[in-house]
């Protein structure tokens, strides 16, 4: 799930690309939350606050919320890989997978999560982090098949 709207079309190619490679592997889906409107009036924790109501009412009875957090664990390409393949097992509904705002997630939103993780410890773009996010995801489906996509 991505807070706000991914913009730029070469982001929007590309996440589709490895979204169309990923109902090979399994039911995937991106939701997008709508980017707030009228925000000029309202502190960022307001902001994430009003994105916290948006993404709790969307989440369903035995969903396992992630965040993509700066201070979550990191991962290699092959962990990241055994990590989604032990949700797979574990999970009963879905896995979400939260890129917040702006301004980062609510407490509410980490009061609700199940667990952090981070894709580096430098800072990137939403934009980026939404194309990294699922072209990882791709990966790592690719590494539990045994495929050729992954090269240690």
């Amino acid at each position: 799930m991505f807070v706000g709207k991914t913009t730029g079309k070469l982001f929007q190619e590309a996440i589709s690309d490895y979204q169309q490679r990923l109902t090979h592997y399994v039911p995937f889906a991106i939701e997008e939350v709508p980017d707030l409107k009228n925000t000029k009036n309202l502190t960022e924790e307001q902001q994430k606050e009003k994105e916290a109501d948006i993404v709790l009412d969307r989440l369903q009875p035995g969903d396992v919320l992630v965040l993509l957090d700066e201070r979550g664990k990191e991962f290699t390409s092959r962990e990241f890989s055994t990590f989604l393949e032990n949700k797979m097992q574990t999970v009963s509904k879905r896995l979400v997978l939260l890129i917040g705002g702006p301004y980062g997630f609510s407490q509410r939103i980490y009061d609700a999560a199940q667990g952090k993780i981070s894709l580096s410890k430098m800072t990137f773009s939403h934009q980026m982090v939404r194309l990294f996010l699922v072209e990882q995801i791709y990966r790592a489906f690719t590494i539990m098949r045994g495929e050729p996509y992954h090269h240690d």
